[in-house]
């Protein structure tokens, strides 16, 4: 067998493989979170938010809303450096994120049931 005949049998197998890979997981709501960033973003997502007194400040002061909240909590990034993962009931941990030309960082504390915002800072 000529290597176009392989070629061509083997891509033709991909595509197969690809439209059947598309159509049972087309509608599903699969993710691939496998980076420790999304899986700590998704793990804070799911769970019920409570704010403290100085992030409820923030948002009556009208500095950053809780829709923006979510957003970084969406796209944001985990800095491992400033978080601390190494605690036994709740982890702390730091997110940042860009919203209306702002990067904003918040401090979470990630337990079972609840996602705790402690803190939130605007560094640019």
């Amino acid at each position: 067998m000529k290597l176009a005949h392989r070629l061509g049998f083997y891509f033709f197998g991909f595509i197969i493989g690809l439209f059947l890979l598309f159509f049972f997981l087309g509608g599903k709501k699969a993710s691939c979170d496998y980076t420790p960033t999304a899986r700590v973003l998704k793990n804070i997502r799911i769970k019920e938010r409570v704010f403290s007194d100085d992030v409820k400040m923030a948002i009556q002061n009208h500095v950053i809303d809780t829709a923006d909240i979510s957003s970084i909590l969406q796209h944001g990034d985990v800095d491992f450096g400033k978080s601390n993962t190494q605690l036994d009931s709740c982890n702390m941990y730091f997110i940042k994120g860009t919203v209306q030309e702002k990067v904003i960082g918040l401090q979470i504390t990630n337990c079972d049931s609840i996602a705790i915002v402690n803190k939130l800072e605007i560094i640019k």
